[in-house]
């Protein structure tokens, strides 16, 4: 009896999806919850670090445009403040998440690489130029990741950046009002791409339903 004991309490142990948490020195005591988190942690470093010059290599070659009946119908405005506004109230919101249940930032760790991974081969795959009447989004702290603050690329179009972190977000949040808060604001930010003209609307569809089932996988991946 006393053996049974001792065997489940380790059992119970190595499957660190069970854990529920605040504390994450509980939780890194966990082999195998540490060395996904170092995994996850290493791969997102280095694909950041690759991004610069990914997006260089985008940004030089040329692209097809589209004809895009409904950007046709969208007169452009600049959004940019309501989306970083949009965009970054909810990252706050999921870090704090993540700070208080570290289960969570394990799944976002392995959903971005995945779908950081993804937006490459698909952007690289399928060469676009920017539509028509585009106005550049000013966000400072995004723009970070492809080379500096004053950087802008036009031409990661397929699929959308924008919509899918959002959506991601979205999927990884655990309470309920969380995730509605997060469906909205993907909601409104895919919409508000549009009227800024950054994105065809195939790029904000294209990443609704890729990002679903993506999501789905990197959840998988960190959840085993």
């Amino acid at each position: 009896m006393g053996y049974f004991c001792i065997v489940q309490q380790q059992t119970n142990q190595s499957n660190y999806p069970a854990i529920k948490t605040s504390n994450w020195g509980i939780a890194l005591e966990n082999t195998r919850f540490r060395n996904k988190i170092i995994a996850g942690l290493l791969m997102f470093t280095f694909i950041l670090l690759l991004f610069p010059y990914f997006f260089a290599f985008i940004e030089a070659r040329n692209g097809l445009v589209l004809n895009d009946f409904l950007l046709d119908y969208l007169t452009p405005h600049d959004f940019s403040i309501p989306i970083f506004i949009i965009i970054w109230s909810t990252t706050i919101l999921l870090i704090i998440r993540c700070i208080n249940q570290p289960a969570i930032f394990l799944q976002v760790i392995y959903c971005l690489v995945i779908l950081c991974i993804a937006r490459m081969l698909t952007i690289y795959l399928v060469p676009l130029d920017p539509p028509l009447g585009l106005i550049k989004i000013k966000d400072p702290l995004t723009s970070l990741t492809y080379g500096g603050k004053d950087v802008f690329i036009t031409k990661d179009l397929f699929f959308s950046g924008h919509t899918s972190n959002m959506l991601m977000m979205a999927m990884c949040f655990q309470k309920r009002s969380d995730k509605w808060l997060g469906f909205i604001a993907a909601f409104l930010v895919g919409i508000l791409v549009l009227f800024q003209h950054v994105h065809y609307s195939i790029d904000v569809i294209g990443a609704l339903v890729i990002t679903f089932f993506l999501v789905k996988l990197g959840k998988r991946l960190a959840d085993h």
